[in-house]
């Protein structure tokens, strides 16, 4: 294969404080400016890297959310890949270019992490109306706002703890 050298560059930081329930991106002042507009949208997908997860360097890794389930890092969400690359569709709560801060619901990284990019979700390239999962994500929510209600009750938690 060839040895593609990339470099990437962080446009900012995620503020993350659970016990707060309060999630921010912190976006560099070169950045801001590309903030322009994005405050008209309700979601972003947001592009983070993975720095802080033990990266066990494994292509098959066991589903935290399937126990008994093993599957290949390109067909899951685990941050364990070869390059820890994640992404989470973010409802956004507020906008301040000036500032330079994203304002979101919540995501799913630890504060520090990394920003690598932010991309408005658009229901015409994003969503996929019959899309196929796989049998192991059989009586998962099927969208975010499903989700949301599934995953604040406890004894869904409980199933795939």
């Amino acid at each position: 294969m060839d040895e593609t050298r990339i470099e990437l560059t962080p446009i900012g930081r995620i503020k993350s404080d659970d016990s707060q329930g309060r999630y921010q991106l912190q976006i560099e002042a070169a950045y801001r400016p590309a903030l322009r507009g994005l405050g008209s949208c309700t979601h972003a997908i947001v592009l983070w890297w993975a720095d802080q997860m033990e990266h066990e360097g494994d292509l098959v890794v066991e589903l935290p959310y399937a126990p008994g389930v093993k599957s290949g890092v390109f067909a899951n969400r685990s941050q364990a890949r070869p390059n820890p690359i994640a992404i989470t569709t973010c409802f956004l709560l507020n906008v301040d270019e000036d500032a330079g801060t994203v304002d979101l619901a919540w995501i799913d990284a630890f504060d520090g992490t990394p920003l690598l990019d932010i991309k408005p979700y658009l229901p015409m390239s994003d969503r996929v109306m019959d899309a196929e999962y796989p049998e192991w994500l059989e009586g998962f929510p099927e969208s975010l706002e499903d989700a949301a209600a599934f995953f604040s009750d406890p004894e869904n938690v409980a199933k795939f703890s």
